[in-house]
């Protein structure tokens, strides 16, 4: 009986796996796949990381994916980057392609329930694109020349837009023709009184209402210095 027992803790099942230290969780192990696709790395069959390409025109595609978007993956693009993208990149001309044009490839290329569209399918959309802009090409090498338009390209950024100064919103802001109690809000500077201005302070000076001279009668019976003898 003994022997049969030793013989039988000898043996291993065939399916079993050793158990995953703490650091392989497959959360962990998720996050570091999706850490390699965004830098451009995969996984290879012995462990080791085969680096991927990634050509100039996937790279502008990622930079206008993203824009705008905190939490896009620079995989898939909605309709509005889209445009932005063939507006900052010179694909719409407004004569051969314009932004409707825009708009109804991209609602041809994307999948039917979706709101963006992969890469793949925005390289169709180009290609849609670049035969209407360039019809005395042939389709190769249109779609090459809309690539060289956007290879490289990143989204452009307008600049803040200053307000225009409005002689109603000067006279509105315009302390000095203030009247009645929004005056006593504001000293001659045009600056804030603060609580000052809004609540009646009750002066316990002692002294009347409007009386310039106050403080004058310490200084008149304060007597000098005397010099040392």
């Amino acid at each position: 009986m003994e022997e049969f027992k030793v013989q039988t803790a000898k043996h291993t099942v065939p399916n079993s796996s050793p158990m995953r230290p703490h650091s392989e969780h497959p959360k962990d192990h998720a996050a570091k796949r999706l850490s390699s696709a965004s830098n451009g790395t995969s996984d290879g069959g012995a462990g080791a990381k085969t680096p991927v390409e990634i050509t100039a025109l996937e790279e502008s595609f990622r930079r206008f994916a993203i824009h705008g978007d905190t939490r896009a993956t620079g995989r898939d693009m909605n309709g509005k980057n889209w445009s932005k993208l063939c507006k900052d990149c010179g694909v719409i001309d407004g004569k051969g392609i314009t932004l409707t044009d825009v708009d109804i490839v991209f609602s041809k290329v994307k999948n039917k329930s979706a709101r963006t569209i992969t890469y793949s399918q925005f390289k169709e959309a180009l290609a849609e694109l670049a035969r209407k802009r360039f019809k005395d090409k042939s389709s190769e090498d249109a779609a090459q020349e809309v690539y060289r338009m956007i290879e490289g390209k990143s989204p452009v950024i307008a600049g803040v837009t200053r307000a225009v100064a409005s002689p109603t919103v000067s006279r509105l802001t315009d302390t000095t023709k203030f009247t009645g109690s929004h005056k006593e809000r504001f000293d001659e500077t045009g600056r804030g009184k603060g609580k000052a201005g809004r609540v009646e302070v009750v002066d316990t000076s002692g002294y009347v209402s409007g009386y310039k001279h106050a403080g004058s009668y310490e200084k008149k019976v304060q007597k000098p210095p005397q010099k040392p003898l």
